[in-house]
């Protein structure tokens, strides 16, 4: 995950693109490519057919490569900000290093830097040079001041701290008014990441932030409660309560939104 200041102070949580997930973009980019050349070609065969000399025959040729080569990427790059056919399949997007959308700039510098270090050297110019670099850049990202992204990022949903049955009437009576903010966001991080920690770390763990969050719940649970259970039943009765306190905010607000609209002048 790399992160991007913006301008306005705002920090963007964006992962770069692997090499492998680029190489295979620019693999379907090539193929995609190569069709369409051997279908122009033969359209130009067919139309042309015994028209054309020799000169005019590489003429063309040298047009073709031109237009598929540079033009085309470079056009539709511009266009869609930084995508291709093989980036929409992968779900990669060209940006800027601050994480904004490319221009035709970037996209020239880049179309013209991807024949050497792509099509004349297969590639392995790109791929010595992402080797030195955390965001995988290839020549044409480091003179553009880009690099590729992943649009399509697998978030899986973070599991909701239970309440256990034996703290349900407890939880229902104790004081959490005063248990910090930054320390309710670490003991529920822990609780999510729990599962994939060592007996021994978790067991740590857990006996140290509920050491320090006994300082701020009153009256402390029963007696030989777990460490992990009493974090459980902090966070799931705070959750709770923060809910309900937001739904009677919202009926008082649409209460009065609805007497408003009643008074004479509505």
């Amino acid at each position: 995950m790399s992160s991007v200041v913006t301008g306005e102070a705002v920090v963007l949580e964006l992962r770069p693109a692997g090499f492998a997930a680029r190489g295979l973009s620019i693999l379907i980019d090539i193929i995609a490519q190569v069709i369409l050349a051997v279908l122009l070609l033969l359209l130009i065969g067919n139309v042309f057919d015994g028209i054309l000399d020799a000169a005019l025959t590489r003429a063309l040729l040298l047009v073709v490569v031109v237009l598929l080569l540079v033009v085309l990427p470079v056009t539709v790059e511009t266009l869609t900000r930084g995508k291709s056919l093989g980036r929409l399949v992968m779900g990669l997007r060209i940006v800027r290093d601050d994480g904004g959308a490319i221009r035709f700039r970037h996209a020239f510098i880049r179309g013209m830097l991807a024949i050497l270090e792509i099509y004349m050297l297969g590639g392995s110019l790109a791929f010595i040079v992402s080797l030195f670099n955390e965001k995988s850049k290839r020549l044409g990202d480091l003179l553009a001041g880009t690099y590729a992204m992943r649009e399509r990022v697998v978030v899986r949903p973070r599991a909701l701290a239970v309440m256990p049955p034996g703290l349900q009437q407890w939880s229902e009576t104790a004081d959490f008014g005063r248990l910090p903010d930054a320390l309710a966001r670490r003991m529920s991080q822990f609780l999510a990441s729990a599962p994939k920690l060592t007996p021994q770390a978790r067991h740590t763990l857990s006996l140290d932030l509920a050491s320090e969050a006994s300082h701020h719940v009153w009256p402390p649970p029963p007696g030989n409660t777990p460490p992990e259970d009493f974090l459980h039943a902090v966070i799931a009765a705070r959750r709770d309560r923060d809910y309900a306190a937001m739904m009677r905010q919202r009926e008082r607000t649409e209460a009065t939104a609805a007497r408003l609209h009643t008074l004479p002048f509505s």
